[in-house]
């Protein structure tokens, strides 16, 4: 790799295709980097939540950089620009995009250079990992290296990947235990890392949240045209999944539960968003198995836009989420806000968002093989009944999710960082 052309004026850095020179950040304020594994436009929860927290984290008055890789650019090389929130969201911060190697030791190796260059270049504050690993290992390494306190964000199964083999669990206690201040999205995942670190740290949770007044519960008739236009006729059960749909969500008990639903009626599957690639085989299986079924899977793709998520989770009756394991799912928390009646499993953090038989229902990880039973209970229900726990859904979300909560938590986050931030410096041993 050649060192490219100058950049900001006066320093050549790795091969970089940014346009223009105006990134140069306000020092005035602290500049948190932020690793992420997936941002936006990847699909999935982490990529979002990596979105929302990025911007969130600028409307406290932090410059913020988001350092994400990427498979869609040639290996080596870095792309930066400027991402603007949109409506809620509002703030800017400055994301750069680093092309991966094929190898992946190398790519974190490499990584570390880019790391380095950037810090020279904008004057870090602070390192956020986005997920345990491998974001949350290459920041607090950086961290390590350049004298910042770091945060490492546990999000879903991370912990669980790296604690179980054949997980890298050396790898997972050094990033703990280096880590200047862990967060966890919910007291599940905090009570696995207390374990862990024998109860020498007390984790920050910092849960996810929603804006209910994007996700919100649809108005009169307003979803009609959109069933036409995806082809669900009006006599079908719309049962609905949001984000990347793979084995780790339950892909094979959702194919199934389908398969019976359809036996007692008509009802189709709203895939609001994508099915993993490598998980496509188990499409293929089930269409040879159940094709009357598989005709009756709808997948949108990727949306870009929230305002289309929210128009398509409208459309659901009863909104699916049997995760075998997880951390607190924003899908979760944005059908609840839609008003949707949400059938999940009792994985990780899920038990502290849904009030079983209140706000929603949740069936045991260890039983998701009755998943299709659960629908069936569900759609059996009166009507009145059903409408009480959409209402108390949304209500949950309201009194306990609320993207306003979001802010005292990153706020005593980011304060116990700048503590530990004596003018950029702090020990390295």
């Amino acid at each position: 790799m050649g060192s490219g052309r100058k950049i900001s004026g006066s320093r050549s850095g790795p091969e970089d295709s940014r346009k223009g020179n105006g990134f140069v950040s306000n020092q005035a304020c602290p500049v948190l980097l932020m690793l992420a594994e997936r941002f936006p436009p990847d699909v999935g929860g982490v990529a979002r939540s990596a979105f929302r927290t990025a911007f969130a984290v600028s409307s406290l008055g932090w410059s913020v950089h988001v350092l994400a890789w990427t498979k869609t650019l040639p290996s080596g090389v870095l792309d930066t620009v400027r991402t603007v929130g949109s409506g809620s969201t509002g703030g800017e911060i400055v994301v750069h995009r680093l092309g991966l190697f094929s190898d992946q030791d190398f790519s974190m190796q490499y990584t570390n250079n880019v790391l380095e260059w950037l810090h020279q270049e904008f004057q870090f504050s602070a390192v956020w990992g986005h997920y345990v690993y491998p974001a949350g290992f290459m920041a607090v390494v950086f961290a390590e290296f350049a004298g910042l306190p770091s945060t490492v964000s546990a999000r879903g199964n991370d912990i669980d990947r790296l604690m179980y083999p054949p997980g890298d669990f050396a790898r997972l206690m050094w990033t703990l235990d280096r880590a200047t201040v862990v967060s966890c999205v919910s007291r599940d995942l905090a009570g696995k890392v207390e374990m862990l670190m024998a109860k020498r740290i007390t984790p920050v949770i910092v849960p996810n949240v929603v804006d209910t007044d994007v996700f919100r519960p649809p108005s009169g008739t307003s979803g009609s045209d959109l069933r036409a236009v995806l082809g669900i006729s009006d006599a079908e059960v719309v049962l609905g999944f949001c984000g990347e749909l793979r084995h780790k969500k339950g892909l094979p008990f959702i194919l199934s539960a389908l398969a019976t639903v359809q036996q007692s009626r008509p009802a189709c599957l709203l895939v609001i968003g994508e099915v993993r690639s490598r998980d496509q085989t188990h499409l293929a299986a089930f269409a040879a198995a159940h094709p009357q079924a598989a005709r009756r899977v709808v997948i949108t793709g990727y949306l870009a836009q929230q305002e289309d998520v929210v128009r398509h989770l409208q459309l659901c009756d009863i909104f699916l989420h049997p995760s075998v394991w997880d951390g607190l799912p924003n899908a979760i928390l944005e059908a609840m806000a839609c008003g949707r009646i949400v059938l999940a499993s009792d994985a990780g953090g899920i038990p502290e968002a849904i009030v079983h038989g209140t706000s929603g229902f949740m069936i045991p990880k260890a039983q998701l093989n009755h998943l299709g039973t659960g629908i069936m209970e569900i759609l059996g229900l009166g009507e009145t009944e059903r409408d009480q726990i959409a209402v108390a859904a949304r209500q949950r979300v309201l009194d306990c999710f609320q993207k306003d909560r979001e802010a005292k938590h990153l706020t005593s986050l980011l304060g116990q960082l700048t503590a530990m931030s004596s003018g950029q410096q702090i020990s390295a041993s």
